[in-house]
């Protein structure tokens, strides 16, 4: 239970100076513009070819309002929730981001080892640079997205490894057939593996803190950085002239491949990627444990639907089934419209990542702490005391009037 008091002492600790004018997730970003080299961050913060799907989910959020209640005694709040066996100390947890590692210094431990600190649930991405077993022996209870390889064999031999590493979450993402048209990154110089060019090395040069606190360190600690956790086996380094990335065709998988999974996968299993009412029924009758609602942050199909307006359709097509839901969470307010609409929890990317680009742990950490105030705050001028009492009755489109 938390009571405005302890929310006090948990602000008052001291914050790095670079980050005592950090208020809010945004923040994050505009300090991150200016830190990483225009193709990183080009990489982080956009998405595919008009953005459309990207600002419809934020216009998802801006078009409910609250609906709050006064005077219902509101000093004891409990944020928490549980999962899966689990108690998680805020309702909120840490999105799938690749290549996380590039942007900050380790940064799938530094994400994964702050959420497990803060108490929040973590999901280490498939496209990520730092080994799985690092990552689980720093973070054992982290759970991992795999972006499934193109045929049985390797998907059996990628589930023996994420087995072997101690994972007992899976996320299976199941909404990337085909590569996107990320148009962004090819403007920016952006690709996988990089490309070294008189262009690439002027933007390591013009950010210094980056090359020097990120790249070069990584270089000097730990070698040249590969994808590590897209297969059994390890990929292709992030930089390099001639070598090319195994991005394998996912075009031809089908639920059967997912109920081969289930045969094979004894811990949990979460599907994430649904839109549709209709594929939310076929994952559970196909096996799967739990769904997150998504449109991959809007980097998949340009103009798909934003989680946030399906999300009631996908929560009563599986009543059975914790729903959780990705894709341009922000604000507490966006985590408690979400959860108003039958969410059992949401995660967070892109600010998370930027936090940590920008100030290491003490930066996931504080965007972690703010996040989680925001939530209690807010809680408390909804007028609740727990997330069970975050329904329906608690919003109402934005835009709707009474009659007279």
């Amino acid at each position: 239970m938390t009571t405005d008091s302890t929310a006090s002492r948990t602000a008052a600790v001291p914050l790095p100076s670079r980050l005592r004018q950090v208020l809010s997730l945004d923040d994050f970003e505009r300090l991150a513009k200016r830190h990483l080299p225009r193709p990183i961050h080009a990489y982080i913060s956009g998405a595919v070819e008009d953005n459309a799907s990207l600002a419809e989910n934020r216009s998802a959020f801006a078009d409910l309002a609250f609906v709050p209640r006064t005077l219902v005694g509101v000093a004891q709040r409990d944020p928490g929730f549980e999962l899966f066996g689990r108690r998680y100390s805020a309702p909120f947890g840490v999105a799938p981001m690749g290549i996380a590692a590039l942007s900050a210094y380790r940064g799938d431990l530094v994400l994964a080892q702050a959420a497990q600190q803060a108490g929040l649930p973590a999901i280490m991405s498939g496209s990520s640079l730092i080994r799985l077993e690092d990552v689980m022996a720093a973070a054992p209870h982290t759970w991992f997205q795999a972006y499934l390889p193109g045929d049985q064999a390797q998907i059996d031999a990628l589930l023996d490894r994420v087995a072997a590493a101690g994972v007992q979450t899976l996320v299976i993402t199941v909404d990337t057939p085909v590569s996107a048209n990320r148009e962004n990154n090819v403007r920016a110089g952006f690709s996988t593996p990089l490309r070294p060019s008189l262009g690439l090395a002027w933007q390591g040069i013009s950010h210094p803190r980056w090359l020097l606190g990120t790249f070069l360190r990584t270089l000097l600690r730990h070698g040249m950085p590969h994808f590590e956790n897209n297969y059994a086996h390890r990929g292709a380094p992030i930089l390099s002239a001639s070598v090319m990335r195994d991005f394998s065709d996912r075009s031809h998988l089908a639920w059967p491949h997912l109920r081969a999974i289930r045969q094979r996968w004894q811990g949990q299993l979460v599907v994430k990627g649904i839109l549709a009412a209709q594929d939310a029924v076929l994952a559970r009758d196909h096996g799967a444990d739990a769904l997150i609602v998504s449109n991959h942050g809007g980097r998949q199909l340009d103009g798909a639907v934003a989680p946030l307006r399906v999300l009631p359709g996908i929560v009563r097509a599986v009543p059975d089934l914790p729903v959780m839901l990705d894709s341009g969470v922000r604000r507490g307010t966006d985590v408690l419209k979400a959860l108003a609409l039958g969410a059992r929890c949401v995660f967070v990317g892109r600010p998370f990542n930027y936090a940590a680009s920008v100030a290491g742990p003490a930066g996931a950490a504080h965007a972690m702490a703010l996040l989680r105030e925001e939530v209690l705050r807010d809680m408390a001028m909804l007028g609740v005391t727990r997330l069970e009492q975050v329904t329906a009755a608690c919003v109402r489109p934005a835009r709707a009037w009474d009659g007279f």
